[in-house]
């Protein structure tokens, strides 16, 4: 490993297939390295749980990356400007603001009223492959799912999903080649463009759904509207069938732990956290740039700095975690950052959770037998914005 890792060095498949080694050979070392990413700035990578969540809640980190460099925020964003007005790229007062709107629609008792519709598509899902024996899970249902409950909130046609997988799946993939760049503009317009006509359609003729919840409040500007959408569309559906995924794929890497959970069917709340410990669906939480001179864990954080917090290490840090690398399906309280912490915590925190209970417990009943129809060796892994690391394809038998 290079002192100094370039960002091509976390984008390494090597690293993508499995960078837990890599984290804990940092931490070894110390809770916060130096890194060379972005490319041509100053940057700081935190792998331990205790500072990674202080980092994560500390308000001199910004998330405005308006606060950065001249240039900065047209760089980041030059081929995907529709998330760039969200709450997730600003900070108080502004995040204040464009949070309250949103957040009413993901308390935990709104999202309980969600079950059985989520728990039908969950059926819906598992019946069309449980006569096969086989199935790709993440076509077939860790992706589905999610979507679907998403569309559903929003309002959007059926018909229209699998263009918006297209297009969330382009946004968060990496740009860095003159055609890469074009595809996610590309894939930025028709996003907006669908996003600004719906928002038309709901100011003509309201509905009970997200898109005329959020227009009935005068805080959001067009901009700040359309882009809230994306970003709920793409967070509200992306890390969740990554949750599935992952945990689908640590289940089959531990069989006993599987015959556990499938004979205590109760354990699947816990088991969900465990899955969010161990594998985290974000690997890296997003940027944060330093907005004075501070200190992390004794090491110098120059102002104009980017700190990047690493999730997925947090989780598996021994001082937060006993055995931190083994799946325990019955681990008391499983410390893990996975949904942030501070200000930022996920907003859809709760109906990940409520989906990802709904559908393991579903795969365990429904798909006797499960098992991984491949060479673990052949699966291969996604880079995608630089922060979500999933599975390409999740070939399984039952």
């Amino acid at each position: 490993m290079p002192e100094d890792p370039p960002f091509e060095f976390f984008a390494s498949p090597a690293f993508r297939a499995d960078p837990y080694p890599v984290y804990a050979a940092l931490r070894a070392k110390g809770p916060v390295h130096r890194v060379g990413f972005p490319p041509g700035h100053s940057g700081y990578l935190v792998v331990d749980y205790e500072h990674g969540r202080a980092a994560l809640a500390d308000p001199r980190l910004s998330k405005d990356l308006r606060s950065g460099p001249p240039g900065f925020l047209e760089s980041v964003t030059q081929s995907n400007r529709v998330l760039a007005d969200n709450m997730l790229m600003s900070d108080p007062p502004d995040h204040t603001r464009l949070r309250k709107v949103a957040q009413g629609a993901f308390t935990q008792r709104r999202v309980e009223r969600l079950r059985p519709r989520i728990e039908q598509i969950t059926a819906e899902l598992l019946d069309r492959v449980q006569g096969e024996g086989r199935a790709e899970l993440i076509s077939a249902f860790a992706f589905p799912l999610p979507i679907t409950v998403i569309c559903e909130l929003m309002g959007v046609p059926g018909e229209d999903r699998e263009d918006f997988r297209d297009w969330s799946g382009t946004l968060v993939e990496p740009a860095s080649t003159p055609e890469q760049h074009a595809r996610r503009r590309a894939a930025n317009d028709a996003l907006q463009a669908y996003f600004e006509a719906l928002v038309a359609e709901r100011r003509a003729a309201p509905a009970d759904d997200l898109v005329s919840a959020l227009l009935a409040s005068p805080e959001l500007d067009d901009d700040e509207l359309v882009s809230t959408l994306a970003l709920l569309l793409i967070a509200g559906h992306e890390t969740t069938a990554n949750l599935i995924a992952n945990g689908t794929l640590a289940l089959l890497r531990a069989p006993e732990q599987l015959a556990l959970l499938r004979a205590r069917p109760e354990l699947v709340q816990n088991a969900v956290e465990e899955f969010l410990r161990l594998d985290a669906p974000v690997e890296r939480a997003t940027f944060r740039m330093a907005l004075e001179d501070l200190e992390i864990a004794g090491v110098h954080i120059p102002k104009t700095s980017f700190v990047h917090v690493a999730i997925a290490a947090a989780g598996r840090d021994p001082a937060a975690n006993d055995a931190p690398d083994a799946l325990d399906v019955a681990r008391p309280e499983p410390r893990h950052v996975a949904f942030g912490h501070g200000i930022h915590f996920c907003l859809g925190a709760p109906l990940a959770r409520l989906e990802g209970q709904i559908a393991f417990t579903a795969l365990l009943q429904r798909l006797p037998g499960l098992r991984l129809d491949c060479r673990e060796d052949e699966l291969t892994w996604r880079f995608s914005g630089s922060v979500l690391r999933s599975l390409s394809a999740l070939p399984v038998a039952f």
